[in-house]
């Protein structure tokens, strides 16, 4: 286990017995929020367990005006690491999509459902574990508070912990993946692969069909339906 990475395990078994040092989000956050200001609370985060081992928690970013927010899981290690959303190889990739499919990734707002980084120890490596309900549920608070700050005019969830977190369990992103979904979130909302499937695909040629289908999905998103009406003219 990495030197770095190391957390004493009294703090993470007293973590998972609900310890006063697990607090809710709403215990957190300021009376007047802001981005910057939701950012800075969440620093101090102790709503579950995750903050024991984690690194450091890693806040969204991008403009709080930003028209297209992207949401994905949780930080891989890269992120854990260096305290920013999608600066990984999963992130390096989405890089290359937003600009294959035309998007200024300067201009997204890009977070997680889950802000700790979950992990196993794998020899020297850190290999992510998936969060599970009650972490996710605790984590909630920091989506709802960044999806009204930004109110971002698309939301496009990457993955299925994005997708069913925001847009109800039963959502398979396999069956429904690309179709724009009436919700209460955002005008334009949908759901796609997390960009990291793509880099567990099985060969070369795979990735590039999965990358392709990748980008259309993102340039679906980002389409003004206006558009649309004037092609089909």
């Amino acid at each position: 286990m990495p030197r770095e990475a190391r957390r004493d395990d009294s703090a993470v078994k007293a973590a998972k017995r609900g310890s006063k040092a697990v607090q809710p989000v709403s215990e957190l956050l300021p009376r007047h929020v802001t981005l910057e200001s939701a950012r800075e609370a969440a620093e101090a985060c102790r709503a579950c367990h995750l903050y024991a081992r984690a690194t450091q928690t890693v806040f969204g970013e991008g403009p709080r005006g930003a028209e297209i927010m992207m949401v994905g899981e949780q930080p891989g290690d890269v992120e854990d690491r260096e305290g920013h959303p999608f600066v990984g190889p999963a992130g390096k990739l989405l890089d290359r999509a937003l600009e294959e499919a035309g998007i200024d990734r300067a201009s997204v707002y890009l977070t997680n459902i889950v802000k700790h980084f979950k992990w196993e120890p794998r020899g020297k490596r850190r290999i992510h574990a998936k969060p599970n309900a009650s972490e996710i549920a605790a984590c909630r608070p920091w989506i709802d508070v960044e999806l009204a700050l930004v109110r971002p005019r698309v939301l496009v969830c990457l993955g299925a912990t994005a997708a069913q977190t925001l847009l109800g369990k039963s959502f398979k992103v396999s069956r429904q993946r690309g179709e724009r979904i009436k919700s209460t979130l955002a005008p334009v909302v949908m759901a796609t692969v997390h960009p990291s499937s793509i880099l567990r695909a099985a060969d070369e040629e795979a990735r590039l069909v999965q990358m392709r289908r990748f980008v259309d999905d993102l340039k679906a998103a980002a389409e003004d339906p206006g558009d649309r009406g004037r092609r089909r003219r």
